[in-house]
């Protein structure tokens, strides 16, 4: 049936958006060093767009140091420029085989600062689920109109897809709720 179709896209797009807010928030920094800071980071190899994860292995020996090691040694001055050019404050430092990034505690005023931040991310995770939800709304109030489906079909289906919408909400909201006590942790 047409209308399960839509129900799908419409969990399928609101699951392609929880993901995109989980990327986001992986990149704010938090005391703690984690791979998440770097990897969605694109260096320039060779003048290609490559991610970190594609030209070295990237560990984390204690939690406050992240060791970038390229699998060409060449590319450590890009690794270096992206790193200084990116928005973490952190300065990388090399001895020409490895990267190592140490990442200073945050201030109490950097911590709400950022608090802030994951707050509107949020806040446009869940405006894009919403949009999502209208479109499906709008596709079965279509369907409708052109009578492919009743009005109680279309009843039902704007309860499921208001189901997916508020599940996928919660779903935002836990993330920002980790995320902001990821930030107030002292670590």
């Amino acid at each position: 049936m047409i209308v399960k179709e839509i129900i799908r896209e419409t969990e399928s797009s609101m699951k392609k958006s929880i993901e995109a807010a989980k990327r986001e928030f992986a990149e704010v920094r938090t005391g703690r060093a984690h791979p998440g800071l770097i990897e969605g980071m694109h260096v320039d190899y060779f003048g290609t767009p490559t991610m970190f994860k594609d030209l070295a292995s990237v560990s984390i020996p204690d939690p406050r140091t992240i060791v970038i090691q390229p699998w060409d040694a060449s590319v450590i001055p890009e690794i270096e420029k992206t790193i200084s050019g990116s928005n973490l404050g952190i300065t990388p430092m090399s001895d020409g085989k490895i990267v190592r990034l140490s990442i200073p505690p945050l201030s109490e005023e950097r911590r709400e600062e950022l608090k802030k931040v994951v707050k509107d991310m949020a806040e446009k995770s869940r405006v894009s689920l919403r949009s999502i939800r209208r479109e499906a709304n709008d596709k079965l109030k279509k369907m409708k109109a052109d009578k492919a489906i009743s009005e109680d079909d279309e009843f039902k289906s704007h309860e499921g897809v208001q189901k997916l919408t508020d599940e996928y909400i919660k779903k935002i909201d836990v993330l920002l709720e980790e995320k902001s006590s990821a930030l107030m942790d002292m670590g």
